[in-house]
């Protein structure tokens, strides 16, 4: 076991991504947020995953943003940054300059515009990166969300590439959201790489086979509780800690999920600028807006927010 691995724990919230009035990306209030989170207790922060918007960003923006988090004292090893594009040069790119920065790891997903992909084209897509990036100490994390990219990581592709390149794949974010999956690929895989779900809810039964971290959009707004979740093993606290998880996950259920996500951290930080989405996806309306944020008073957050 690898300390690459064993450094691999944790809570690293996938950070929603702050955009100015003009729409660019906010970089001092991403790195606010992003200090913040650490100060919760966060392992780190992930950068540029779905639920920050990732794929709505150009390369050069989202270079931009990793450069400014570290140069505004966010440390790299406390980074996962979501590198995938569609052209596999952009991904080749953004991988490149993130491993340079020394960073935790690059969250990749398999190539996903095509569909009807072999196993054959999905290896050697990743192949092609592990290759390019052969110079350096190139650490990924597998990203598997079939039902959004329409395009599957089979277990064979995973086996392969953890024997072709051991050592550095430090785990897979399964968020597929489908428990029986997650298990399964927990006892295949676990170790040498762990395996995080993207279901918060499902978290605890990962923990009974090892899971030591999650990659959250949950965190965002709640970091202990996520943790918790992690870390706690009783059983009465574990079951309190998944019924204030669920409450919070049907209060934002009837929204769009990263526009209520930010409609949320509008009022713990009680600043309208959190609203802004970059399209295709669209703000909640004036009403929703409201109706969410009765809903969120009388949620009533028992844990430290700011």
């Amino acid at each position: 076991m690898t300390s690459a691995y064993q450094a691999h724990a944790g809570v690293w919230p996938a950070m929603l991504t702050p955009l100015r009035a003009d729409g660019a990306i906010d970089l001092d209030r991403l790195a606010s947020h992003a200090k913040r989170l650490m100060a919760a207790g966060c392992s780190g922060v992930t950068l540029f995953g779905t639920t920050g918007e990732g794929p709505s960003f150009s390369s050069a923006e989202r270079m931009q943003a990793l450069d400014a988090l570290v140069a505004q004292g966010i440390p790299a090893k406390h980074i996962i940054v979501h590198t995938s594009c569609t052209a596999l040069p952009e991904t080749l790119a953004l991988t490149r300059h993130a491993t340079q920065l020394d960073v935790h790891a690059c969250l990749i997903l398999p190539p996903f515009f095509f569909k009807g992909i072999s196993d054959e084209g999905v290896l050697d897509y990743y192949t092609q990166i592990f290759e390019v990036c052969a110079d350096l100490s190139l650490r990924v994390v597998l990203y598997h969300i079939p039902q959004v990219i329409g395009v599957s990581l089979s277990s064979a592709v995973m086996a392969s590439l953890l024997q072709r390149y051991s050592g550095r794949i430090l785990g897979l974010k399964d968020s597929s959201g489908q428990l029986e999956g997650s298990l399964a690929h927990a006892k295949a895989f676990m170790p040498p790489m762990q395996v995080w779900v993207g279901n918060e809810l499902d978290i605890p039964q990962m923990v009974s086979l090892g899971t030591k971290g999650a990659v959250s959009g949950v965190a965002n707004m709640l970091p202990q509780l996520v943790s918790n979740l992690v870390m706690q093993r009783d059983a009465a606290t574990v079951a309190a800690n998944l019924a204030r998880t669920q409450a919070f996950l049907s209060l934002v259920g009837g929204y769009t999920m990263i526009p209520a996500f930010k409609v949320i951290m509008a009022m713990i930080d009680d600043d309208l600028g959190w609203l802004r989405v970059r399209a295709p996806l669209q703000q909640l309306t004036d009403a929703q807006v409201a109706r969410l944020r009765e809903q969120w008073t009388a949620f009533q957050p028992s844990e430290p927010i700011g």
